[in-house]
Formats: C-alpha cells, sequence, structure tokens
C-alpha cells in the first residue's frame, strides 16, 4: 500500500493526491469501468455524466470537496468528471435492481466504556480482489481543518481512518434501492473525517445530505473511559442509529433500520448467507469476549477480525465461488482505530493470513 503525505491547500492536497497516486487512480478507473459496464451495461462516458448530478449538492455542502477533486484530476492528467465518478462511484453501483449491481462486504466493530477503557473501531473491508493494488494510505495534515490518517481508494477523497482530533469513521455498504442526487456518501465520510467533535460530525449527515444508504461506524474519545461511537444508517430520506448497546456495536451490509429500509429498500439478495451471519457471528465473539473476562483491546479485535466461522462467508471473507463472479469479493484490508490513543492498525489483505502495521498521528 502506497503511503502519501499531503498538505496545503483543499486544491493542493488534491493535486499532490493525483500526481503521486496515478498509477493507484488508473487501477481504480480500470476496476470501476469493467464492472459498471460488464453488470449495468454503461460506458464510462455515461458513468461520467451519471456522476455530474452530485455537483450541486456538493457545492452547497462543502465547496471544498470540489476543489480538492480537482486538484485529484490536475495532477493526474484526468478530466475532473473521471475523479468525481470514482467519489460517486457507491452510488452508482450499489442502488438499483439486485441484478445489475453489486454491493462490497464488511464487518465493522465498536468497543467502549465500560467494556473497554479505550474506545475502539474497526473493520474489514471486503471488496475486489483487484482493488488492492488501488489502495492508498494518506497523512493530510492541514493547519484550519483536523489532520488525517485513512485509507482510500486511489482518487477517492474520503474514506475510512480518523483524525487527530479522536474522531474515527469506518463504512459499510447498503444496497438499496433509491438513491437522490445529493451528497455521495465517500464524501460524506471525508466530512467525518474534517470534523473537530462527535456533534460537529453528527450534525453533517443527520439532515439526509448523503445520496445514498450506507452505515457510517463513528466514534469519539475524550480519554480513557470517556468516548463513545454509533452505528449510523445514512440515507437521502434521514438517518437511524442501530447500536442497541452503548458499549459495543456490530454491523455488516444489510439494512438494520425498519424506516431507512421502507424509505430505500433493501437490495441485498446475500443477506441471510452472508451479511446476517458475519453481523450475529461478531456478536457472538463479542458476548463470549465479556463472559470469560477477557480483556478486549487491539489484540482481540485482531482475533474476530481473523474468524473463518462460516468460510467462505465469513468475517475473514473469502470469494464464493458458488456465486455469480460478479459478487466476487474478498477482505482486501482490515483496519483497527484506537481513538483514544490515536493509534491505527492496518493488515493489508485478510487478517487470518497476513500481520497489522500500527501507525499513529
Amino acid at each position: 500500500m502506497k503511503k502519501l503525505t499531503l498538505s496545503g491547500s483543499a486544491y493542493e492536497i488534491g493535486k499532490q493526491h493525483g500526481l503521486l497516486g496515478k498509477e493507484e487512480i488508473l487501477r481504480s478507473m480500470e476496476t470501476y469501468e469493467k464492472l459498471f459496464y460488464d453488470y449495468q451495461g454503461i460506458r464510462w462516458n455515461e458513468v461520467k455524466e451519471r456522476a455530474k448530478i452530485h455537483i450541486k449538492a456538493i457545492e452547497k455542502f462543502d465547496e471544498r470537496l470540489l476543489e480538492e477533486i480537482h486538484g485529484v484530476a490536475e495532477g493526474a492528467s484526468m478530466d475532473f468528471e473521471d475523479i468525481l465518478a470514482l467519489n460517486a462511484r457507491s452510488e452508482i453501483a450499489l442502488t438499483g435492481e439486485a441484478h445489475s449491481s453489486f454491493t462490497d462486504g464488511c464487518t465493522s466493530i465498536f468497543t467502549c466504556s465500560p467494556l473497554s477503557a479505550d474506545t475502539i473501531i474497526g473493520q474489514n473491508w471486503d471488496w475486489k480482489a483487484a482493488q488492492k493494488n488501488s489502495l492508498l494510505l494518506l497523512k493530510i495534515e492541514r493547519e484550519d481543518r483536523p489532520n488525517i490518517v485513512m485509507v482510500t481508494e486511489g482518487g477517492i477523497i474520503g474514506k475510512i481512518g480518523c483524525n487527530d482530533h479522536s474522531i474515527g469513521v469506518g463504512l459499510n455498504a447498503l444496497h438499496s434501492k433509491k438513491k437522490s442526487d445529493g451528497v455521495p456518501i465517500h464524501l460524506g465520510l471525508r466530512s467525518i473525517l474534517d470534523s473537530r467533535s462527535l456533534h460537529e460530525a453528527m450534525g453533517k449527515i443527520q439532515e439526509g445530505q448523503m445520496a445514498s444508504a450506507a452505515n457510517f461506524m463513528i466514534g469519539y474519545s475524550e480519554g480513557e473511559n470517556k468516548g463513545l461511537a454509533f452505528h449510523v444508517e445514512v440515507s437521502p430520506f434521514g438517518i437511524a442509529i442501530t447500536n442497541n448497546e452503548t458499549e459495543y456495536g456490530v454491523h455488516t451490509n444489510h439494512i438494520c433500520s425498519p424506516e431507512i429500509k421502507m424509505n430505500v429498500g433493501e437490495g441485498n439478495s446475500l443477506r441471510y448467507s452472508d451479511s446476517e451471519i458475519r453481523l450475529r457471528r461478531a456478536e457472538q465473539l463479542i458476548k463470549y469476549a465479556v463472559k470469560n473476562d477477557i480483556e478486549i483491546n487491539e489484540e482481540t479485535f485482531k482475533l474476530w477480525f481473523s474468524d473463518t466461522f462460516n468460510a467462505p462467508n465469513s468475517i475473514n471473507h473469502y470469494i464464493n465461488h458458488q456465486i455469480p463472479s460478479h459478487r466476487h469479493i474478498e477482505t482486501v484490508f482490515s483496519i483497527i482505530m484506537n481513538l483514544t490513543k490515536k493509534k491505527l492498525y492496518i493488515s493489508e489483505g485478510m487478517p487470518a493470513h497476513e500481520s497489522y502495521e500500527q501507525y499513529g498521528f
């Protein structure tokens, strides 16, 4: 995974991303150009046109996001619409009828006080194996906004990570049948990472600003035993917090909120053979640790994310060759963020077979 440190204005940060991450951006475009054509029958020029419907909403939401996208395009010598399309890829890929779209995997878990003194959030990101070669670890340094460490796909300016104000965010894709011309969810993730407080982060997504459905795992810490986290299902019709427990939460890839499901429609045809099993297995692992007085820390999370129960559709996800090839996914990376200690642990590839490396600010 290529590691980049970016700084300056929004445009300058984007330009450095484009210049230094051009190879990864081209790989991202290659992956999504093929996916969109093979499974929705649309060519890249149409993808770019579809992405343009989000420009007005992004401009109203935070025009610096558009400046950064312009910078990425300039640095990579590509069209603005190419980079915009990458940032709106979920709105194109994860909405519509089940036969014409596809879904990321992902299992996300958080724990906080009183279950763990530190606020810890983490997830496995399950997606196309080809995207392993498109990953970037970005460290973004600014004077007027929080500094960020995040893992993303080349060209996409918001994804999974945390900032130096102890705000962290993860993503579970949700396949829904409806979307809007609002803010693409990856830019919503970036807005969380640009926040200095929990209330600021929540305020950016609470009014239905997001263009499509997704689960945002949002965590925040002010020190030992002073942290909270939430699983927040976002949509064009509002949000819903789905974790019933304060001290832990699990989410996978089906819609849990009845209100969100009613408004956008559930589109994950693999819910009961994959997503639901991973969710219940993760909850079981947490409850086992609690019952047996096992200390919950980063090492515990590593074991959870390495779990192979019900393989290939396990938390550590393998390719399931019994389903159509366009739905083949595997764990591409795993990330654990201790928001109290401001440390990240990242595994490139499946955590059952690869080790974690530590990062920080």
